[in-house]
């Protein structure tokens, strides 16, 4: 099988695995990074996402060879309990996460759109999030936080 290589949360990572092989079964399984979650398998719940060179990505149907070369970054790249991004601390904030299994990759979304949009409007941050499935109700309060976020990111 094919090597692929490409940097996972800023540190190079080589992969033998079938090219055509999901991202999302290549990082959860032999990589270990928990945070991106199987929900619909079709790129359609956004529960799976993760950054690609800054573009918020469903890694349940974007294949290994697509991300060769390339930046990935999962949610345990974003930030972590000593370093959390502004997202993390925002949601905690504002108390924007439920059950959490959406959290991940509506956190990935979120911080694709304040790459290339540091002061979206309300209606630019549910537009961002329009992809990503939430059955906990907490819409709201999400779009509430990533605005505190970007706000927070922008005085720094």
């Amino acid at each position: 099988m094919p090597n692929i290589r490409f940097r996972l949360n800023g540190a190079e990572t080589d992969i033998d695995a079938d090219p055509d092989t999901s991202l999302l079964a290549i990082l959860r399984g032999p990589l270990g990074m928990t945070g991106p979650h199987f929900g619909c398998g079709v790129g359609e719940c956004g529960a799976c996402k993760v950054l690609v060179d800054d573009h918020a990505v469903t890694a349940c149907d974007a294949p290994l060879w697509s991300v060769a070369n390339k930046s990935v970054t999962t949610i345990e790249g974003l930030g972590n309990a000593q370093r959390p991004h502004p997202l993390q601390r925002a949601f905690i904030a504002e108390q924007a996460l439920q059950c959490g299994y959406c959290a991940s990759g509506i956190l990935v979304s979120a911080a694709a759109l304040l790459k290339r949009n540091p002061d979206p409007s309300n209606a630019e941050i549910r537009a961002a999030l329009d992809r990503n499935l939430c059955r906990c109700g907490s819409h709201n309060r999400m779009v509430r936080a990533i605005s505190r976020a970007a706000a927070e990111m922008r005085k720094s």
